[in-house]
């Protein structure tokens, strides 16, 4: 059977001939099943069961995630992806933004499309239209997607010739797919890929038919650009989300609701920690509350660098031009970078902080015997990001980086790389996160340093982890330009993810700038360089705490700690007394003493999420005690205010640990 659709022939790949072998398939189990011919990844999976036929949606051939219509023509091994694999929301997304695609154009045929790639927790598809869609086109355009989906349109793929593509896509007027056929290197093997009348160029995998997508919403519509350059042509577009079931469709769409209640810039406002304005865009306005959490974090962690072994410094925000050329940095960064002239001398503000650490390194002769040597910095940095993509604390032109940077011999890497990942899984504990996810991002197109230099770092972290026992997923092409990384992805309570801390060998910036020590040989050597960074930016760090934490931060970070409240004002003398006691003992405690009932009293400092209300009335203030609430509403009853400062102290002991 061959399908035309204008005038490309698309021929299913079961249809193709099949060769006459023998190979073996391993699945995961490690069993084994042999065939006499070349099989499909259906055909396994029909062999081993109906049930998992059914089920089927891709598979993994050595590795590699392909449709089930591939062709196994060789030994191999397999894994059959069904709805329960990680792998199949890849997939499922993949193929849901070509349902959009094909549901645009059969509402909107003049539309033309573009691209359509996988993006976190969804997909988008950017489309070139006349005018812009409307969120009442985005509910049609969604219907038509669902009645799309339940036509049950089986997917197929085709591989096609370089100009056989440019001549159909230019056929049917699809500019834009000529643009991007013609921006392909020579050698591109090129599929396109069709389900009824809807054709698409594209790499794959897709499922093996659209009745498989039975959990999506489309979110919003903006505008991008062509290309993302803004000289282009505005497109149009199309977010959405895609899930395995409906039931983690309606759970995520609720998470989405919680995060929007939880947004860090309304929390800021609602308890007084921060702000922006256009008079100094992307930079924060620190208020004293938001201050002091910013202040208990630093402290914090300031002790925690110096029990590693760190020396804390301070570098230069505004330094020469010529070293960010001669570190690799202007080459590879300068569009994010922003300059200065001075008395006819070019700087640059740091975007980071390492150049300036080797330049600390290269003062004074460096034995072996000094190494490791390590270097922290709360570093203030300057990023140029887009206005557009600015987005509250989250994402900011001017940050503070907690920085640090090892220089050490080839020998001592897999002990400072252990060292690293242990001190970084303690402090997320201490903030209450402990679900971490481990990545390690390999070699970038555009990088420094030679192959062998890539292979030895790679290697190195990838080791590191072994050793910590740490399981951890590959992102290729994800590494710095200067060396790969591992990352460290928290997961907060709405099961989003945000990357933080990073680790990164790095044997060309010391090299480049010179840096060197005194071997036991006598001989000059350059040190091996690790970057590393737990919370990455404070300021972010505390926006990804408020909205984790909904704004009811653990008590050890909490901006008042305790809040002493009088009944009436015979009683003001003894509260405050009492709150100086606190202050005192470490306790960040403060009295109300206004002429307002104590149930307004109560209530406001609930709603600033202060964690303990200490309320003495006549009874209290007879018997030296005080009456305790908590911020949740618990009602402890009254105590002592040895008791009480006891109580609070070791609240604040345990950090964001209380579920240990």
């Amino acid at each position: 059977m061959v399908v035309v659709v204008g005038s490309i022939p698309i021929v299913p790949t079961i249809l193709l001939k099949e060769k006459l072998v023998m190979l073996m398939i391993t699945l995961p189990d490690g069993s084994q099943k042999k065939f006499d011919k070349a099989v499909t990844v259906a055909d396994v999976a029909s062999s081993i069961g109906a049930g998992l036929a059914k089920a089927a949606l891709a598979g993994v051939v050595n590795g590699k995630l392909v449709d089930t219509s591939y062709l196994i023509e060789q030994d191999a091994t397999l894994s059959i992806v069904t709805d329960k694999d990680p792998a199949a929301l890849e997939v499922i997304r993949h193929s849901t933004a070509h349902l959009l695609a094909q549901a645009v154009k059969e509402l909107f045929p003049t539309a033309q499309v573009t691209i359509g790639p996988v993006i976190e927790d969804g997909f988008y598809y950017d489309f070139a239209f006349g005018r812009a869609f409307t969120p009442e086109d985005l509910i049609q355009i969604e219907e038509k997607m669902q009645e799309l989906a339940k036509k049950d349109f089986p997917v197929s793929h085709k591989v096609i010739s370089r100009d056989e593509a440019i001549k159909y896509f230019h056929s049917i007027g699809e500019h834009y797919k000529v643009k991007i056929i013609e921006d392909l290197p020579a050698n591109e093997v090129l599929t396109v890929y069709q389900q009824g009348n809807f054709i698409d160029l594209c790499r794959g995998p897709h499922v093996p038919s659209t009745a498989k997508l039975k959990a999506f919403k489309l979110m919003k519509v903006a505008g991008a650009y062509w290309r993302g350059d803004s000289k282009n042509e505005m497109l149009q577009r199309v977010y959405g989300t895609a899930w395995t079931d409906k039931k983690s469709l309606d759970e995520y769409l609720k998470n989405l609701e919680e995060a929007e209640k939880r947004d860090h810039r309304k929390l800021a406002k609602q308890l007084d920690l921060f702000h922006f304005q256009e008079e100094a865009p992307g930079m924060v306005f620190w208020h004293a509350n938001g201050w002091s959490i910013y202040q208990q974090i630093k402290d914090y962690l300031s002790k925690r660098i110096l029990e590693g072994g760190y020396q804390e410094i301070v570098t230069p925000q505004l330094v020469d031009l010529e070293l960010w050329r001669k570190s690799g940095h202007w080459d590879m960064f300068s569009e994010e970078m922003f300059t200065v002239e001075v008395d006819d001398r070019k700087y640059a503000l740091k975007p980071m902080s390492c150049p300036c650490h080797v330049q600390v390194f290269k003062q004074g002769l460096r034995s072996y015997r000094d190494l490791p040597f390590r270097l922290a910095e709360f570093g203030c940095v300057h990023r140029n990001e887009p206005s557009g993509a600015m987005h509250g604390l989250m994402r900011v032109r001017q940050m503070v980086q907690d920085d640090a940077h090892i220089f050490c011999l080839e020998e001592q890497l897999q002990e400072e790389s252990f060292q690293v990942i242990k001190l970084l899984l303690d402090v997320y504990r201490d903030f209450g996160f402990n679900d971490v996810i481990i990545k390690l991002a390999t070699r970038p197109d555009k990088r420094l340093g030679t192959d062998e230099m890539w292979d030895r770092a790679e290697g190195a972290l990838a080791e590191s982890l072994k050793n910590a026992g740490m399981t951890y997923e590959v992102r290729p092409k994800e590494g710095a330009f200067y060396g790969p990384k591992i990352e460290f992805h928290l997961k907060d309570c709405l099961n989003r993810t945000w990357q933080c801390g990073t680790l990164q060998i790095d044997y060309s910036q010391p090299s480049r700038l010179d840096a060197y020590y005194i071997a036991e040989d006598s001989s000059k050597q350059t040190p091996v360089m690790l970057h590393r960074a737990i919370l990455g930016s404070l300021e972010r760090f505390i926006g990804i705490l408020l909205e984790h934490y909904a704004g009811k931060l653990p008590v050890w970070l909490a901006p008042t700690q305790a809040v002493l409240l009088n009944i009436t004002d015979r009683q003001a003398e003894y509260a405050d007394k009492l709150a100086s006691l606190l202050k005192n003992n470490g306790i960040r405690a403060k009295s109300d003493l206004r002429n307002e009932k104590i149930g307004f009293k109560i209530r406001e400092h609930t709603l600033q999420y202060v964690p303990y209300l200490l309320v003495v009335g006549d009874r209290e203030a007879e018997t030296h005690t005080v009456a305790v609430r908590t911020q949740q509403g618990a009602d402890l009853g009254s105590m002592s205010i040895e008791q009480a400062i006891d109580l609070i102290k070791a609240a604040i002991a345990k950090k964001g640990r209380v579920n240990e």
